[in-house]
């Protein structure tokens, strides 16, 4: 197994597409709208202005896992004085290369990425699959997070 890793670019798009689809269903998402349209519109916007990042881990040419982060800006606050947040998004593994350390090393990527962007805070809502991979990097948890959907 030869790992590498590099920046998701357009080429790429179908197959990331396919696959976070297949982690939002393996997440336990039942709704069955089609979202590979507006998916390819918002990487396709925010790949090329730089508010989305993410980085790909191949075996040969396979993609085997992948990540995301969106940056969004908000009015600073004493947890994040620059305003400038990373949200991750798009953390899979392919089931047969788990457990083999590639998701802490797309983390670590893509947490550099926000140190480079000028971000002062990194989050994500995990799934339960994923809270031991970000609790180990030292991420905490916050228990004030809500969301009101609309």
């Amino acid at each position: 197994m030869n790992i590498i890793y590099r920046k998701l670019t357009d080429n790429d798009l179908d197959i990331f597409i396919k696959m976070r689809i297949h982690q939002l269903r393996e997440e336990g998402a039942k709704d069955e709208i089609d979202l590979e349209p507006t998916l390819r519109d918002y990487y396709l916007r925010h790949l090329s202005d730089g508010t989305f990042i993410s980085w790909l881990a191949l075996d040969n040419d396979r993609i085997i896992g992948t990540s995301g982060m969106s940056i969004v800006e908000k009015p600073p606050y004493f947890g994040c004085p620059s305003g400038k947040i990373g949200i991750l998004s798009s953390m899979f593994t392919d089931k047969a290369y788990r457990r083999k350390g590639i998701a802490k090393t797309l983390l670590s990527k893509v947490v550099d990425e926000a140190r480079k962007q000028g971000c002062s805070t990194v989050q994500i809502t995990a799934s339960d699959m994923g809270v031991l991979l970000y609790s180990d990097f030292g991420f905490e948890k916050n228990d004030n997070f809500m969301q009101y959907k609309l």
